[in-house]
This record gives structure tokens, C-alpha cells and sequence, in this order.
């Protein structure tokens, strides 16, 4: 009896340590804010070769043998075809003054077939699909060429096309052409190669350039972007996109800043970008195809224009800053002026006549970061206020954004907003839960992620976790509920970096991982998170009674479906229990349904969705729920788990189009 007694009073304490005291949520509907509508989103820059050799669809490296500072043309990605002699030339008659380095292929035969290969980035994808091609080329040659796609392990090749030589011995000539394979390959260890028959020289050589092949692309837009990439990135639902973003904008010094007005118009005529994270960008995705990416997934625009600061430190002097005000001030005419105004025009010309809306400009890129204490003193003192005037002046609708926070040390002043970035770990998210309750400066999130483990060194040890792993997404969920809890105010959240190639990267953690085989693009633990909050809609915040922690929360209702919204997420509940929630909206009637849709993890909080392996760690699991007599909604939640509970509104879609 003694053991008996022993042991009921063992399980009896257990009982109390592992049990987790209901949640009572009772949700107001007076003292709603309104919000127009919390923002998720994403920028992007051309970091981990997410644009060239990603989301942008050329499959061809290296295809303009460009250079810019700091990097040099090369035959990088090209190989020669039976003893082809490949080299570089700058003629005297280039393509183009942005292209004025193009290849020689000079044959050492007097006949066979000739020409040069090209391994695209780490592969390139090839299905039973038609391929749009061009090349431009230079010299007397009487005959065909052949484009081709073939295995780089057996020599099969899938696909060709034969191309009538239209060239001439001193004009450059364009060759386009359609190549459609017979089968898709069984990997994408693939090559493109571009041959033509040594017996039809009539000069040595042919001089060639700007070699170009895209699958078919997202929309079927020229120059445009890689499907299955814009695909998961449409899946999360974001509705903001800032470009172009981070480090690309401010260049490496003040003669190599990201410039609009090289990434527009005929590709013939783009100049190479000294891109900021190790490689050369083409300037194939410009200005003009990130505007119609924002355009085809329905994503407002945050604009950032050069604000004088690069990577090195450079500042560009008070008397000289006016130059930049009016380059932005003509990419703000560009995207929103009528097609009768100077740069309204150009972009009719280009194909698109009707504006952009624009309402968010941001000025600069971290300049409390590069060049300090001297980059943020000179923003403060005087570039970020020449820019807010100037831009007000002109566009007095335009909310301009600082690049910084009022965390930063900086009293933004009035009407402009700022723009708070954080890296850090789960544990920090949950305590800076709070942090803009009392802030009236309107914000933006322009950058956030999950990057360094709990108890960690952080930025002390600048090494990153090898992927996004759900303990991490459950603290960037409890950080937008934070942020969409003070969506009157913080207009919204974007995730950054938001692609890595796996073949090389310099920044480990982002939403999506892909390579040249899509069956690698992986959606990691983070997308699952963003896309549940996204896809759920709050256009007005309402009271709550219950305090926070365990469980972060926030209530709302969407106006358009008359739904009532419940977003939350658990962390640390005592000793990993459940937590019990109970749930009432004022005005939500007894036996009202809802969805409940609960994201869960795996045992290990350090679990990630690994490409290689292809195994999703996010249990997903949706039950519908009713509310009792007193119209209460009761449920459990796990710990470190994402919900979402949505009352039966009008619509059949959750997804919000602008």
C-alpha cells in the first residue's frame, strides 16, 4: 500500500508538471485597426546565383563574355568542339559598346563539323519542350549551324535544331531559332553546343556572342523567369516585393552601383554588373523583368534607389548627391509616369505602356551598416532628407523609406517610414515580441530570418545553420504575428535571402534551395510558415484578453469574407505539453465552423527539409472545428507548432489579390 501511495503521488506531480493551463482568448469587436491588409513578401538579390543561373531561365553561363570591375572576360563555360581554337577578341566593330568582347572559333580542319559547347550553370535541365535560342555572330560562312542538347556522361543527344547561316563577313547577324528534344534527359548533367561544317569558312574564323537558351518560362515571358522557381515562390502567397535588394543596390564602390538604366532595353545593349558576392551578373534580370515578376505574382512594389553609399564605404559628397536623386526621380517616371513623359515612354517602347502602381520608395540599402560611423552620419545629416524632399516634391503619394530603423539610432523624420532587418535565432524572436507595440514611425521588415541556433555566438562566429530548421520558422512565425499585431503601423515582412543555388552559395539560409534539376527546388521549413500566415488575410486587428507565452497570437477579421482570424504559435509550453486553447470572437454564434490548420514539426527541432533527400519535416494537418453553446472554439495545440484557425467566410480562396 505504502508503494502504491508512493507512486500515485510520483504520478500525481508529474501530472502537474507536464499539464499546461488552458488559454481563455476572448476577441473584441470594437478598437479594431485597420490595416489594409498585413504585407508578406520577399526581396531579391543576386546572391547564391538565385537570379543568373535561377530564378532567371537562361540556361546559357556565361553567355556575353562581359566584364565589369573587378572581373574580366573569360571563356568560363566554354569548351572547344574537334580542335575548335576558342578565344577571346575586342574588335573594332563589336556587337555593341555594352558587349565589346565577343569569341573567335577559328576550325584547325578544312572540313567535319566544328564549333564549342557550353556546360550552363552546374547542368541544365532538358525536357521533351521547345527551347527559344539566338546567337549573334560575325564572319563569312556559307551553310548551317547546329544547336544541340546532349548528355555531358553518354554524348545522347536529345534534341537539335539546324540553323540557315544568314551571316556576313563584317556585320554582326542574329540567328534565332526553336529547338524541341525528343525525350527528356534522365539527369541534367547536359550541355548546349553550336556546330557548323569547317568545308563552309569562306573567312578563318566567326566571331560570336550573346548565345542564348530558355525553357519555357513562367508566363511564357521573353527573357523571362525559371517556372518551377516562381512557382514556389507564388505558392507563399506574397503580396510585396522589394527591389532590387541588399548589397547588389549599393555596388562594390561609387562607379559600380547597381544602375537601372544598364538593365534595360535590347540585351545587346546591357553592359556586365560587378555583382557584390563573388561573381559577374548579366543584367538580363533587370529592372524591367522585375517588374513584371511583382506584376505576374500580384506583389506591390518597394522600390530602392542608390542613395550615394557602396559596399567599400564610399560617400558621395553633398554637392554631388543631386545626380542620384534625379536617377531615381527617372526610375520612379519609368515605372509610374504616363507613356507621353520621357522615361514613360521608353517603357512603352519596351512593351509595357500602362504604369505600375507605386507607393513605397526606399532610400538606399543598410547605410548604417557600409562605411560607418560616417555612411549613417551622412544619411541623417543630409542624403536620406534631400532624397525624402525631392521625391515628396515631385510624388507626394509616395511613402519614402529610410534604409534604416528608429533602432538604428535614427529620429526618421516625418512622413518617412523605416526599415527594421534582423538575422538572429528563435529565442530572440520571442523576446523581442513586442517591440514596435509603442512605435508610431511606420516600418517595413525589409529583411528577417532565422539564421544562428539558440545559445549560439551568433554574428561572433558568422557561420550560419546549413538550412532554415523548424525551431527556427516557429520563431519567425511568432515574430509576424509581433509585427502583423501592429499592421496599422509595420506595413509588412519579407524574407530574405530567398533562393540558393546548391551548387554555390554564400549565404546558406533561404526560403527555397534549388539546382539545375527541379526536382531538387526544395520549399524548406520557413515556406510552410510564411505560407500558412500569407494565406490568411487580416484587413483589420481586434482586442484580445489573454496574455502571451507560451502562446503568441493575434486575432482579426478579413472585411471582404467576413472571416474571423486566429494566428498563433507555441514555444517552450512546460516541459513540451499540448496547450489547450479556448476561443471566443464577440459577435461569432454558437455553431459556427472553422478550419483549423496546425503545423508541426519533427522530434528534433533542428529538423530541415534537405534537397538531397527530398523528406518534408512540416506535418500539415487541417480538422474542421465548431464552436459550443457559448460560441467557444476549443483545441490543443503542440509545442513548437504554427496555427491558424479561420471561421467560414464567403470565399472558396484565401489567396488576396491587389
Amino acid at each position: 500500500m505504502r508503494i502504491m501511495a508512493i507512486m500515485k503521488r510520483a504520478l500525481l506531480a508529474l501530472w502537474a508538471t507536464t499539464v499546461v493551463s488552458a488559454v481563455n482568448i476572448s476577441v473584441g469587436s470594437k478598437g479594431a485597426n485597420a490595416t489594409g491588409g498585413f504585407h508578406y513578401g520577399l526581396l531579391h538579390e543576386d546572391i547564391d546565383n538565385s537570379g543568373d543561373g535561377g530564378l532567371y531561365a537562361e540556361l546559357i553561363r556565361n553567355r556575353a563574355f562581359q566584364s565589369s570591375e573587378g572581373y574580366p572576360s573569360s571563356l568560363s563555360g566554354w569548351y572547344p568542339i574537334n580542335g575548335t581554337r576558342l578565344s577571346l577578341k575586342t574588335l573594332e566593330e563589336p556587337l555593341s559598346e555594352a558587349l565589346s568582347t565577343s569569341m573567335n572559333a577559328a576550325s584547325t580542319s578544312t572540313r567535319g563539323q566544328v564549333g564549342f559547347w557550353n556546360d550552363g550553370f552546374w547542368g541544365m535541365d532538358v525536357k521533351a519542350q521547345t527551347y527559344q535560342g539566338s546567337f549573334w555572330v560575325r564572319g563569312d560562312y556559307s551553310g548551317y549551324f547546329t544547336a544541340s542538347l546532349q548528355s555531358n556522361i553518354t554524348g545522347e543527344r536529345f534534341g537539335f535544331a539546324k540553323i540557315k547561316s544568314r551571316s556576313q563577313a563584317d556585320k554582326w547577324v542574329e540567328h534565332e531559332f526553336a529547338l524541341t528534344p525528343n525525350k527528356n534527359a534522365p539527369n541534367s548533367n547536359n550541355t548546349f553546343a553550336i556546330t557548323f561544317e569547317a568545308g563552309g569558312l569562306k573567312s578563318a574564323s566567326l566571331d560570336f556572342n550573346l548565345i542564348s537558351l530558355f525553357p519555357p518560362t513562367f508566363k511564357g515571358r521573353k527573357n523571362g523567369m525559371r517556372v518551377d522557381i516562381v512557382e514556389a515562390l507564388e505558392q507563399f502567397h506574397p503580396t510585396i516585393f522589394r527591389l532590387p535588394g541588399g548589397n547588389m543596390l549599393e555596388g562594390r564602390t561609387n562607379k559600380s552601383w547597381w544602375n537601372w538604366k544598364d538593365s534595360i532595353g535590347p540585351l545587346e545593349e546591357r553592359p556586365g554588373f560587378a555583382g557584390v558576392w563573388g561573381y559577374q551578373q548579366t543584367n538580363g534580370l533587370g529592372l524591367l523583368e522585375y517588374l513584371e515578376f511583382a506584376e505576374d505574382l500580384g506583389m506591390d512594389l518597394i522600390l530602392a534607389v542608390y542613395a550615394g553609399l557602396s559596399l567599400n564605404g564610399d560617400v558621395t559628397p553633398e554637392d554631388q548627391l543631386q545626380q542620384f536623386i534625379d536617377n531615381a526621380l527617372d526610375e520612379i517616371e519609368f515605372i509610374r509616369g504616363p507613356p507621353d513623359s520621357k522615361w514613360g515612354a521608353v517603357r512603352a517602347q519596351l512593351g509595357h505602356p500602362q504604369p505600375w502602381k507605386l507607393e513605397l520608395v526606399e532610400i538606399g540599402n543598410e547605410d548604417w551598416l557600409a562605411g560607418a560611423p560616417e555612411g549613417w552620419e551622412t544619411y541623417q545629416k543630409y542624403r536620406f532628407p534631400m532624397f525624402l524632399e525631392a521625391i515628396n516634391k515631385a510624388y507626394p503619394d509616395i511613402r519614402v523609406i529610410s534604409s534604416g530603423s528608429v533602432y538604428d539610432g535614427y529620429d526618421i523624420p516625418a512622413p518617412g517610414a523605416g526599415d527594421y532587418h534582423l538575422y538572429t535565432e528563435p529565442d530572440t524572436w520571442v523576446a523581442e515580441f513586442g517591440k514596435f507595440d509603442n512605435v508610431k514611425t511606420p516600418h517595413i521588415i525589409g529583411e528577417m530570418a532565422s539564421t544562428f541556433p539558440n545559445g549560439g555566438t551568433g554574428w561572433d562566429s558568422g557561420v550560419l545553420r546549413p538550412f532554415p530548421w523548424w525551431q527556427g520558422a516557429v520563431g519567425e512565425a511568432i515574430a509576424l504575428i509581433g509585427y502583423e499585431r501592429n499592421a496599422d503601423r509595420i506595413i509588412g515582412a519579407l524574407y530574405a535571402p530567398i533562393l540558393r543555388n546548391m551548387n554555390r552559395w554564400q549565404w546558406s539560409i533561404t526560403m527555397v534551395q534549388f539546382a539545375a534539376d527541379p526536382t531538387l527546388t526544395t520549399r524548406s521549413t520557413s515556406w510552410y510558415a510564411w505560407e500558412l500566415m500569407a494565406a490568411h488575410p487580416i484587413t483589420a486587428t481586434l482586442p484580445a484578453s489573454a496574455d502571451f507565452g507560451p502562446l503568441y497570437y493575434v486575432t482579426g477579421r478579413n472585411e471582404k469574407t467576413q472571416a474571423h482570424i486566429f494566428k498563433a504559435a507555441v514555444y517552450n509550453s512546460t516541459n513540451g505539453a499540448d496547450v489547450p486553447v479556448s476561443l471566443t470572437f464577440d459577435g461569432v454564434a454558437a455553431g459556427t465552423t472553422a478550419e483549423l490548420t496546425v503545423l508541426s514539426g519533427p522530434a528534433d527541432p533542428y529538423g530541415v527539409n534537405d534537397p538531397f533527400t527530398g523528406v518534408n519535416v512540416v506535418k500539415t494537418t487541417k480538422t474542421t472545428v465548431k464552436s459550443n453553446v457559448n460560441g467557444t472554439f476549443s483545441f490543443n495545440l503542440p509545442n513548437l507548432s504554427i496555427a491558424v484557425l479561420e471561421t467560414k467566410g464567403k470565399r472558396g480562396a484565401v489567396r488576396r489579390q491587389w
